[in-house]
């Protein structure tokens, strides 16, 4: 155990914390936990929320989870969002004001989402590696999915920022050469860039519409009723507005 892992193991033992479950159940992770012990957000936490410098959070993950066996990088985005939205609500409160337009008005409004109303979705049980086999729908191959983590995620954008200027950056292409972990019992990597860079428009629509479906996260969806009496859908965001209205 390194002196980060021996110090997280302390902490848990000694500060304020509760036990937050996942929504992934664990399935993705070597000691498939299907919780994880989260501090409550502090004074000292304050630094972090108004720093404005870093990525905030990563810095807020790594200093709220307990857990000397959870690397933040490695967990996956519908577990990370939990964790936020137990922070937040711990802190400040369920209570999320977003800023919507009223689609028969065209003007803005300000509605009321609960954060502690939020359930897991249900999707696709993953095979016990922690992958989704799905067969698509116009190449008709068999291809093994898997979510992608936090640090992968990251890892991603920051190489696609830095892509070259006047060039257009493969977004799509480089999620799925991530996505894809298989395709007809290949694995090569090599292999599975060159079936990412051949893949029909419709199987590659079909597998980001079934990783948003089927990847374990949280409902971030909820209906709000506009001023002219319409109902809405708006999507819970985690931008740094998440947690910094309140300072």
């Amino acid at each position: 155990m390194d002196n980060q892992s021996r110090e997280y193991a302390q902490q848990s033992l000694t500060l304020p914390h509760d036990v937050v479950p996942l929504p992934s159940g664990g399935i993705f992770y070597r000691n498939k936990k299907q919780s994880v012990k989260v501090g409550y957000l502090t004074a000292m936490d304050e630094n972090i929320l108004l720093g404005g410098t870093g990525d905030l959070t990563f810095n807020l993950l790594r200093a709220k989870i307990y857990e000397p066996d959870f690397r933040v990088d490695d967990m996956i985005e519908g577990d990370i969002e939990a964790i936020l939205i137990f922070l937040r609500n711990t802190s400040f409160g369920p209570e999320l004001i977003v800023t919507v337009t009223d689609p028969s008005t065209g003007k803005p409004f300000q509605a009321t989402v609960l954060l502690d109303q939020l359930t897991i979705l249900k999707g696709q049980e993953p095979n016990a590696d922690g992958t989704f086999t799905i067969t698509l729908p116009k190449s008709q191959s068999t291809v093994k999915l898997k979510p992608l983590t936090f640090g992968e995620i990251n890892a991603m954008n920051k190489s696609l920022e830095s892509y070259p200027a006047g060039r257009i950056p493969p977004k799509i292409t480089t999620r799925l050469q991530k996505e894809i972990v298989e395709v007809g019992g290949i694995t090569d990597v090599g292999e599975i860039a060159k079936f990412v860079e051949q893949l029909p428009i419709a199987d590659s629509k079909f597998i980001r519409k079934f990783m948003n479906e089927n990847e374990p996260r949280l409902d971030l969806k909820k209906t709000v009723q506009t001023p002219s009496g319409e109902k809405l859908t708006v999507n819970v965001g985690f931008g740094v507005d998440f947690f910094r209205p309140f300072f």
